[in-house]
């Protein structure tokens, strides 16, 4: 089982229509699992490319 060290959210949002009706909606973060040193990780596309340009 990957570990989650980030603390990444999903993002709650209100759609609006043409008619300004609002519906609920959320967005999940774009989790992708990576093996870092060895230890399978769960980290955002976003912090995943962070890493690899300090790398």
């Amino acid at each position: 089982m990957a570990k989650n060290i980030l603390k990444a959210k999903p993002l709650f949002i209100k759609l609006s229509s043409h008619a300004n009706n609002k519906t609920n909606s959320k967005q999940n973060p774009n989790l992708q699992t990576y093996k870092i040193n060895g230890v399978k990780v769960r980290l955002t596309a976003r912090d995943a490319r962070t890493l690899k340009k300090a790398a």
